[in-house]
């Protein structure tokens, strides 16, 4: 199944079901929405990082973001998409260019989300008619007394009574805090911060998330500091002032900053520029149509001046 899942090109499905228990005391950032897209953002950037630690199997080369083309294809399901967060890539996996598509969910309630999952393992088939891959990660802070259903029973023939759809389950809360912060993957250490903390020190997880970054500095996108920087905000659990203690020791808020109003520089830049291209293109179209009106009326009036 392995095999065949890896030959074809796939689709992958994620579903995400957000916290809804962060402490208020500890994270100046309380909205559910908020912390979903933090998760998308999270899988945004660290693409090969996830596959790698969860499906080391399945090499990942270059790939790219296709989300346009699946909110133009389902334009008239956007009432049901609304709330929807997801992602949709073309990836090279194992040397073959494939699809792949990551729905990001943010119910609250596990008992549906079968159900959900098959509905847009529909959507993405019928976007490429190609197989479809599908995962489910749980990032919920309940803890599983027996496993959830990692199948969805669909439909029925005269040969097999039933047939059902499988996907993947994945249970961060599952994992524990203390493995996962010594990975050398910085996705596992940040990952670490929503994982079981039993046995862990809070306060020593995020020195070794801003150890790790400090040894990256050079190496780490703008985007991908910015995130570290917002996650760690909204899921540590230890008092806002020894957080910007922690964060003044690394020179971390200097950075914030810089980044902000760096991005906010550039944006501002290619506003300006989109503004004048939009400018000159209509008063490019405006001055050939005055133009052709003119030459019409020129042209129409010396004729009947001639006549």
């Amino acid at each position: 199944m392995l095999d065949f899942i890896l030959s074809a090109s796939c689709t992958l499905i994620f579903s995400y079901l957000g916290s809804r228990t962060i402490d208020k005391s500890m994270t100046n950032n309380s909205n559910p929405k908020t912390h979903d897209s933090l998760f998308k953002w999270l899988i945004s950037a660290f693409t090969q990082e996830f596959f790698a630690h969860y499906f080391p199997h399945v090499k990942i080369g270059k790939y790219r973001f296709i989300d346009k083309e699946f909110i133009s294809k389902y334009e008239a399901l956007k009432e049901s998409l609304k709330g929807d967060l997801f992602l949709i890539l073309e990836v090279e996996i194992n040397g073959v260019l494939q699809e792949v598509a990551i729905q990001i969910e943010h119910q609250s309630q596990r008992k549906d989300i079968a159900e959900r999952l098959f509905e847009y393992l529909c959507y993405v088939w019928l976007l490429k008619k190609k197989p479809v891959w599908s995962i489910v990660i749980y990032t919920d802070d309940a803890v599983w007394r027996k496993p959830v259903t990692d199948k969805f029973y669909y439909a029925f023939s005269a040969k097999q009574a039933q047939q059902y759809f499988h996907f993947d389950v994945i249970k961060i809360k599952n994992e524990k805090s203390s493995d996962l912060i010594k990975q050398h993957s910085l996705l596992c250490k940040l990952l670490a911060l929503k994982a079981n903390d039993t046995g862990s020190n809070p306060e020593t997880l995020i020195y070794e998330i801003y150890q790790a970054v400090d040894q990256l500095k050079g190496k780490l996108e703008d985007d991908r500091l910015l995130l570290i920087n917002q996650w760690v905000d909204s899921y540590k659990k230890i008092p806002v002032q020894r957080f910007k203690q922690i964060k003044q020791e690394f020179n971390m808020e200097y950075i914030e900053a810089t980044i902000t109003e760096h991005i906010r520089n550039q944006a501002f830049r290619e506003g300006e520029a989109k503004g004048e291209a939009r400018g000159e293109a209509r008063g490019e179209a405006r001055g050939e149509a005055r133009g052709e009106a003119r030459g019409e009326a020129r042209g129409e009036a010396r004729g009947e001046g001639q006549g």
